[in-house]
């Protein structure tokens, strides 16, 4: 493409050749050049008028803005409403583990009003118009301090109930023999070697030689030996000052320091030491002086929970001292 110039003031002319490619970049960089001018113009014209209050210029800002605001406001409310409605599940749950928390605080023997915990509040939280940001983070702040509460709470329930089932564990409410029936019990009989009147100091149980003894409860082996009137012999200490013992056994699996647990094999039934016949004597010594068996065993069939635990600590039992 060719373009002719003519000046009139000098009476010339110069001629312009334009390539297909020259041409088009040509075209590219005025239509640029308009969008940056138009553009600038605008902005400044703009700004001008925002400034200075110009009447349309004015009336489009303030549109502009508001609709901005009001998507933005919109925006908020939205999420505003949804954590709205996950702060009152989460009340509506501290509500049901509080009600769950006096049940087991029960269980546990554990009063909630010897620990601070704040006063219980019911209800879910129903979103308003008039709620705010300000108020919803003074829910949470207060659902945490809740949450944290009820968390001591809780330990305390935990350290307690855990107390209670070591102390179940320890107290010897184990039958020893489980196919075994009573021979002799506790109390005063006729001898069988002398004829005479006698303490018997334990329960028999008649059971087939090799039948399992097993452990009434858990504790530290203090005694395996062979025992001139008692056999083979173990005892069992298991804190608190009481201790069981095991007698006449044909075939002994523990050893002095070994720690047993409840219902472990400790030996097998049998007939050594003093015996007329196949079976287990079983004692409960408390403070050195030997209890009637038959109370802790009936204990382990019919107490449970902070029960058995008060019926094994040594306050709570009844020594009657034999001469």
């Amino acid at each position: 493409m060719h373009f002719i110039i003519t000046d009139a003031w000098l009476a010339k002319s110069r001629a312009v050749h334009l390539s297909g490619t020259r041409l088009l970049l040509s075209l590219l960089a005025l239509s640029l050049a308009l969008m940056v001018t138009a553009a600038g113009l605008y902005h400044w014209v703009f700004l001008k008028g925002a400034r200075e209050g110009w009447p349309v210029i004015g009336a489009l800002v303030r549109l502009v803005v508001k609709d901005e605001f009001e998507q933005r406001d919109r925006f908020m409310r939205e999420n505003l409403d949804a954590m709205a409605r996950k702060v009152g599940e989460m009340q509506a749950r501290m509500v049901q583990l509080e009600a769950l928390g006096e049940r087991v605080s029960g269980l546990a023997g554990v009063n909630p009003a010897d620990i601070k915990v704040a006063p219980g509040r019911g209800g879910a939280l129903v979103a308003g118009p008039s709620l705010t940001l300000e108020q919803l983070q003074a829910t949470l702040a207060e659902l945490d301090q809740v949450a944290e509460q009820r968390t001591d709470l809780m330990t305390v329930m935990e350290s307690r109930l855990l107390d209670q089932k070591i102390r179940k564990m320890m107290v010897p409410t184990q039958q020893p023999v489980l196919n075994g029936h009573v021979g002799s019990a506790f109390g005063w009989r006729i001898d069988p070697f002398t004829g005479r009147s006698a303490l018997h100091t334990g329960l028999d149980f008649q059971a087939d030689t090799g039948t399992a003894i097993l452990a009434a409860a858990g504790g530290v082996v203090v005694t395996q030996e062979l025992n001139p009137a008692y056999g083979n012999m173990i005892e069992i200490d298991h804190g608190n000052d009481v201790i069981t013992r095991y007698a006449h056994a044909s075939r002994v699996w523990v050893k002095k320091g070994d720690l047993v647990k409840r219902g472990q094999k400790l030996a097998e039934v049998g007939t050594t030491g003093r015996s007329t016949g196949p079976h287990l004597h079983f004692e409960v010594l408390v403070q050195g002086v030997p209890q009637d068996p038959q109370k802790f065993l009936a204990a382990g069939q019919n107490l449970a929970g902070p029960q058995l635990a008060r019926a094994g600590a040594p306050a709570t039992l009844q020594i009657a001292s034999h001469r």
